[in-house]
C-alpha cells in the first residue's frame, strides 16, 4: 500500500533525487533515474559560482536547473497531497478499497502541501530572479563595451 502522506513528504524532501518515483513506481522508473541529472547540474552551477564568482555565465543556466527541479517536485508534492483518496488508491493501490486509509488526507499531508507551496514558490522565484538579473547585467555590460 502506497501512503499518500509519505509520498507527499518524500516528493518534497527527496524529489530532486527521484526518491518519490522509486517509492511509487519501483526502481525501474526512468524518470526517477533522470531526476538527479538536473539536480547535479544545479549543484555544479553553485560550485562554479563559488569558484569563479557571480560573473560566470554557465552558472546562470545551471543554477536555475536546480531551482526548477525543486519547484517541480514541490508542485508534484502538492498534486499528490491534494489527490482524492479514490483517485490515489485507484492509481497507486489498485485492488484496495476506494476509501482505503493509505489514500486518506491527514494533517501531516496538509502540512506537506503547505511546506511544498511555501518552499517551492520561494525557490522558483529566487531562481528566476537570479537568472534574469545576471542576464540583464551581462547585457548592460556588453552594451557598455560596444558604446566605448
Amino acid at each position: 500500500m502506497k501512503n499518500k502522506t509519505l509520498a507527499t513528504w518524500l516528493t518534497f524532501f527527496g524529489g530532486p533525487l527521484g526518491l518519490h518515483r522509486f517509492y511509487l513506481y519501483g526502481l525501474g522508473d526512468m524518470t526517477g533515474w533522470l531526476l538527479p541529472i538536473p539536480t547535479a547540474l544545479g549543484v555544479y552551477g553553485i560550485e562554479r559560482v563559488q569558484q569563479y564568482g557571480l560573473d560566470d555565465q554557465a552558472s546562470w543556466w545551471l543554477i536555475p536547473l536546480l531551482g526548477f527541479t525543486i519547484a517541480a517536485c514541490s508542485l508534484n508534492a502538492i498534486v499528490y497531497g491534494l489527490m482524492s483518496p479514490e483517485k490515489w488508491n485507484a492509481r497507486h493501490n489498485p485492488g484496495a478499497a476506494a476509501q482505503s486509509p493509505a489514500g486518506q488526507t491527514h494533517w501531516l499531508t496538509v502540512g506537506g502541501i503547505a511546506v511544498s507551496l511555501l518552499i517551492g514558490t520561494a525557490v522558483l522565484m529566487s531562481s528566476l530572479a537570479f537568472s534574469f538579473q545576471r542576464y540583464f547585467e551581462y547585457q548592460i555590460e556588453e552594451a557598455r563595451k560596444i558604446s566605448q
